[in-house]
C-alpha cells in the first residue's frame, strides 16, 4: 500500500510505503506527481520504504517506471529513505543515468531527506 505523507513543504510530494504494492497503489501517486509537476514546472519526490522493494508487484514496478518516463525531464530532487543499503547505493548510482538529483537516507535522517528534496 502507498500513502501520501501529509504536511511536507509545498514544493514537494511524498509517498510512504508498506506491505504489498501493486500498479492500483499508484494512482494517488500518478495524480499528485502531476498536480506538482503542473503547480512547480519540476518535479521533488520522495519514497518512505518501510517495506522491501519485493513487496512491489511486477505492475506496481511498470507503472513505477512509467511514472518516471512521464515526468523525465522534471526530475529535480528525489530521495528514496530506507534502512536497506543497498536500495541506498542504487539510488546514489541511479542519480548518474536520469535526470535530477537522486539521493540515498536512511530512515533516522527523513528530516533531512524532507529538507534536501524540498531545498531547505
Amino acid at each position: 500500500m502507498i500513502t501520501q505523507i501529509t504536511g511536507l513543504p509545498e514544493n514537494m510530494v511524498g509517498f510512504r510505503s508498506e506491505g504489498e504494492v501493486t500498479k492500483d497503489d499508484f494512482e494517488i501517486v500518478k495524480q499528485q506527481v502531476a498536480s506538482l509537476v503542473e503547480k512547480t514546472g519540476k518535479l521533488n519526490y520522495l519514497l518512505f520504504l518501510d517495506n522491501s522493494p519485493k513487496d512491489f508487484t511486477m505492475g506496481a514496478w511498470l507503472q513505477d517506471a512509467l511514472l518516471g518516463i512521464n515526468h523525465i525531464t522534471k526530475w529535480n530532487r528525489a530521495a528514496i529513505v530506507s534502512d536497506s543499503d543497498a536500495v541506498i547505493e542504487f539510488t546514489d548510482a541511479f542519480s548518474k543515468v536520469m535526470p535530477g538529483e537522486f539521493r540515498g537516507f536512511h530512515k533516522a535522517d527523513y528530516n533531512s531527506a524532507v529538507n534536501w528534496v524540498s531545498g531547505k
